[in-house]
């Protein structure tokens, strides 16, 4: 009944995940659109189109490399790290899946991420803190919900999300500055496309953020039951989110970009924060996970 359950939601939550991207781009045709006819340029919503098609082909080879740079990742070989090679490489038989390529962050802090374009081409990182702090069976949760965003492709997901939101973000910002330092549509009822146009240049990267942040938090859980069913012991990954839960250490190579790819958000202290800025939080609080977790029967 579990594993019905789980594959189940797997594929209803991979549907919503490519609504959203679809939504994604609905968003950039129609600022493109409104930008096109502000300007008098159909040629505009061409541009629009194109570039949002070459960023996302882009992020598709090369994201991957972009995450790992950001976070300052070192690539280990076996022999640096029998121990973590061994416990990956064993999660990775039972899973079905390709050996990733494993990266060190030199960080206190207890995090890790997953990143790739597919099974095939996808990489581990670490925090020194988690291979020092965590018990193997603690280390072994925390790896098992990394493979698990690789085995449900959410890797590649969540990079198409990040990159479709920054693309808007950046088409709203060059509107604004055109409607500066622009002419703009000068026809009777240009008025009111003008406004409007500043509107959707507002509101496109809020809504995109908040697109891109529901697609992360239900991937977050998806994948602690994933991991939980890969290991066979829930407790191990609930017992390493407690300890990631009581870690005050700050990351220094933190970034906004790539924060919703952690396990756990890098940026600490926002965790028991309010309603309204757990809204704008890329993963679920930690103590519904860690509940969720403990309630599961293997």
């Amino acid at each position: 009944m579990i594993i019905m359950n789980l594959y189940t939601h797997k594929s209803a939550n991979i549907q919503k995940t490519w609504l959203l991207i679809s939504l994604f781009l609905i968003l950039i045709i129609f600022i493109g659109w409104v930008v096109s006819l502000v300007f008098e340029n159909p040629v505009i919503l061409y541009i629009f189109v194109g570039f949002s098609l070459a960023m996302n082909i882009l992020a598709y080879w090369f994201s991957d490399k972009i995450a790992l740079s950001i976070a300052r990742a070192k690539p280990v070989e076996r022999r640096e790290l029998p121990e973590l090679y061994n416990i990956v490489e064993n999660l990775s038989i039972a899973a079905g899946l390709p050996m990733p390529q494993l990266y060190i962050i030199n960080e206190p802090q207890l995090n890790a991420f997953a990143t790739g374009r597919n099974p095939k081409n996808s990489a581990v990182a670490v925090t020194t803190g988690a291979l020092q702090r965590l018990n193997r069976t603690e280390l072994e949760g925390v790896l098992a919900h990394e493979l698990s965003h690789i085995g449900n492709r959410d890797i590649l997901v969540s990079t198409i999300a990040v990159v479709l939101s920054g693309v808007i973000a950046m088409i709203a910002d060059i509107f604004l500055r055109m409607m500066f330092w622009g002419r703009g549509n000068r026809r009777e009822g240009g008025a009111l496309i003008l406004l409007a146009a500043i509107a959707a240049a507002i509101l496109a990267p809020f809504a995109a953020m908040l697109l891109r942040l529901a697609v992360s938090r239900k991937r977050e859980f998806l994948a602690d039951a994933s991991g939980a069913l890969l290991t066979r012991y829930p407790e191990g990954l609930a017992s390493a989110l407690e300890k990631i839960g009581n870690d005050s250490n700050l990351m220094r190579s933190a970034s906004d970009a790539t924060a919703h790819l952690y396990i756990s958000n890098p940026f600490r202290g926002k965790e028991r924060a309010s309603w309204f800025v757990r809204l704008f939080m890329t993963h679920p609080p930690i103590e519904d996970r860690i509940r969720v977790l403990r309630g599961m029967r293997m």
